[in-house]
């Protein structure tokens, strides 16, 4: 077999100067993926109303983007068809993207409720037959905390598509309510008590005064006779909680000690 060294050579030239040019083209789009990924973030971040975590799902997205393309721009340059690798790589995204629709329908919930914040962390809410306090917010799951400090995690596409109720989302007044039976005999030395903490409590609004009354007879037993003690009070939504506990705290040790 007789070796064309001229051939050969030019060969050489030719794939040494693609080499070239493709490495040259990998630096300079690693630089503008790099470039693009900040710009994109100095842009969300324009009067931080954009969720961080938003921020940097948007600002990764863009560099691969920019790196996809330059790669097949590498690709074209040795002279591969790019034309049937992006048709499998097409049909290989979509046999991900149908396998793994219930998460990428949380995704993009999450990326809804972090646009769109229906309720932010902290709130007092109700959602998908579940309700606590926001405690978190990723692009795949809403972290409640229940009342009994009990972690509920729902996936983002449930929260998305179910009715929100914000307890928080407008500023009022929270009511504390609660009821508890006692000896129809110490109702009242108990009601005094209860009445005089809750007006000693800051947390208590003192415009709309706390009142502790006798709501209904319980057992009409004249040897026993147990009647039902209501405490009502209006606090902030968020302390409402703290208040009902120190509540009923102090009741069930008025109780204990009579």
């Amino acid at each position: 077999m007789t070796i064309n060294f001229d051939t050969l050579k030019a060969s050489l030239i030719l794939y040494g100067l693609n080499a070239i040019y493709a490495i040259l083209l990998l630096a300079i789009g690693w630089y503008l993926s790099g470039a693009m990924q900040r710009f994109v973030t100095r842009v969300l971040n324009v009067g931080h109303r954009i969720d961080p975590l938003v921020t940097v799902f948007v600002s990764s997205v863009t560099r691969y983007g920019v790196l996809a393309v330059v790669g097949i721009a590498v690709l074209q340059l040795f002279g591969i068809q790019t034309a049937s690798l992006v048709a499998v790589l097409g049909a290989t995204s979509l046999a991900i993207g149908l396998a793994l629709q219930g998460t990428l329908s949380n995704l993009a919930a999450g990326v809804m409720l972090l646009l769109f914040r229906p309720f932010h962390i902290g709130d007092d809410v109700e959602v998908g037959g579940k309700s606590g306090k926001v405690r978190s917010l990723s692009l795949f799951m809403t972290e409640l905390v229940a009342p009994d400090n009990t972690q509920i995690l729902l996936p983002n596409g449930q929260v998305w598509g179910a009715a929100i109720i914000n307890h928080s989302a407008y500023p009022g007044t929270g009511e504390v309510k609660v009821t508890f039976p006692v000896r129809a005999g110490s109702a009242n030395a108990l009601a005094d008590q209860i009445l005089k903490e809750l007006r000693e409590d800051p947390r208590v609004d003192e415009r709309a005064a706390p009142s502790v009354n006798v709501s209904k007879v319980v057992a009409a037993d004249p040897a026993a006779p147990v009647v039902e003690l209501t405490v009502s009070a209006k606090t902030k939504p968020s302390d409402a909680d703290a208040v009902k506990q120190r509540v009923l705290d102090h009741a069930s040790a008025l109780l204990a000690a009579a």
